[in-house]
């Protein structure tokens, strides 16, 4: 795909930088046709590339939420000079329910397993602040509740698309949104060579078995699940 990513400029400190995972995650948004005329909420918009993407792919409004205020206040300035119908919300991605339902809620949620010693020292300051990434010995303590509410904040026909790593268990978010009465399944996948957090946490990966032994590459993958 040949998406055109919006130039957000100089991403400052404090804010996790648009990677292959959002710009993955708009492919996916923008070939499938969801945007259009839709009601959107991004979850942990970080920047908000993806919620500027689902703006200017003519979406008719768009809500994006994250708990940090500087990838908020970012966010807010990246849209105002864009022109876009943005709203950024200050908050958790559990807030987009006081805004719902949407026909299109797109995640790209904190999705890489911590190791239990602690390695922020071990990270470049760049890859954003900790809080964008880390999600818990496996990978989900952000995406199942994620999972739990999406029936809750989708719209009657509206779809949610989420992008994670292989690290984070795939199969697992595609059962837990069945689960909710949501068709799912995985419509991409991506390889990609390790980042600067999955390269800090490479060996731990492996040797608990969540990334093969010898790894160099990780998999992300864009899960669709579809409201009745």
């Amino acid at each position: 795909m040949t998406t055109a990513y919006t130039d957000l400029g100089t991403i400052e400190a404090g804010v996790y930088p648009p990677q292959e995972d959002s710009h993955l995650l708009i492919d996916v948004m923008i070939a499938a046709g969801l945007a259009p005329g839709a009601k959107v909420a991004d979850l942990c918009t970080g920047s908000g590339v993806v919620a500027l993407a689902a703006a200017q792919a003519d979406a008719a409004e768009v809500a994006a939420f994250d708990i940090c205020p500087t990838a908020v206040a970012h966010a807010r300035r990246s849209a105002t000079a864009a022109g876009a119908n943005l709203a950024v919300h200050r908050g958790s991605w559990a807030r987009a329910r006081e805004f719902g339902p949407f026909d299109l809620v797109l995640a790209n949620p904190p999705y890489v397993p911590q190791a239990p010693v602690d390695d922020t020292d071990d990270i470049p300051a760049d890859a954003g602040p900790a809080q964008a990434w880390n999600a818990g010995a496996d990978g989900r303590s952000v995406l199942d509740p994620m999972c739990t509410a999406a029936p809750h904040l989708l719209a009657e026909g509206g779809t949610m698309l989420i992008v994670h790593s292989e690290c984070s268990n795939a199969e697992q978010t595609v059962t837990a949104l069945r689960s909710e009465g949501l068709a799912a399944d995985i419509v991409a996948q991506q390889m990609i060579p390790f980042g600067p957090v999955m390269s800090a946490r490479a060996d731990w990966l492996m040797s608990v078995g969540l990334l093969p032994h010898g790894a160099t590459m990780e998999r992300i993958i864009v899960i669709r699940a579809d409201a009745p």
